[in-house]
């Protein structure tokens, strides 16, 4: 899918010389992936101590 954004130039080459990546499609999927996972991550921290497995971890162990 082409878009045309207007992003800030210094960003963008900052962002390729830390990643070394090389185009700036590539830079711009990866860095649109590593959001994705972040917020993925963030989303499941909520169910933190909320879910209830009811695994007996003595059992687990003589097995």
């Amino acid at each position: 899918m082409r878009t045309t954004l207007d992003l800030p130039e210094a960003l963008i080459e900052e962002a390729m010389a830390l990643t070394h990546i090389s185009t700036k499609t590539d830079l711009i999927k990866t860095a649109l992936q590593n959001l994705i996972q972040r917020e993925r991550v963030k989303n499941l921290k909520q169910y933190f101590g909320k879910v209830d497995l009811d695994i007996d971890l003595d059992a687990l162990r003589q097995r």
